[in-house]
């Protein structure tokens, strides 16, 4: 007795990988003028590394492109911005050194919201890749316009995304 199988007929419950010419970026543009760093770095985490496609294949990357603006306009929640500590370690014996989101959004405004959305990703060389696709600027401009960036409405996604004074 042979047994022989049909594949066609279970080609519906095969799974579809993503070939690279299949894969294409979008760009997106956030203002975040008011906007809660935790909530907003969970939302670029998302659309970076592709989850918010239907086709997300986590070994690849199929993320979108993300433009952020006025950041520093930025929120945190709470007493964050005075006590949180962000720490770093030179490389040298007792060379730890701490931070806290205060002191740095004085030298460098788009760090904070950088280092969360980079501790969301996976670590590896494929979330350095994905990290690249952020791109974040102070003020309302960037040189990103030609691309035509969708806007994404934080307060319409969830009004905790955003502080109200």
């Amino acid at each position: 007795m042979t047994l022989s199988l049909n594949v066609s007929n279970y080609a519906h419950l095969m799974t579809k990988f993503v070939k690279k010419s299949e894969i294409s970026s979008n760009w997106f543009e956030i203002d975040a003028k008011n906007a809660v760093v935790g909530r907003l770095a969970t939302i670029i985490a998302k659309i970076i590394r592709g989850k918010n496609k239907t086709n997300y294949t986590p070994h690849m990357d199929h993320g979108d492109f993300v433009v952020v603006k006025n950041i520093e306009q930025i929120k945190f929640t709470g007493k964050k911005f005075q006590n949180k500590k962000y720490y770093r370690h030179t490389g040298y014996p007792g060379g730890i050194k701490e931070t806290t989101p205060e002191k740095l959004s004085k030298k460098k405004p788009a760090e904070s919201l950088k280092l969360a959305v980079k501790r969301m990703l996976p670590g590896g060389p494929l979330a350095k890749k994905q990290l690249t696709k952020l791109k974040i600027y102070t003020g309302e401009t960037h040189p990103h316009s030609s691309q035509n960036p969708k806007l994404i409405n934080l307060a319409k996604l969830n009004t905790k995304n955003i502080i109200r004074n």
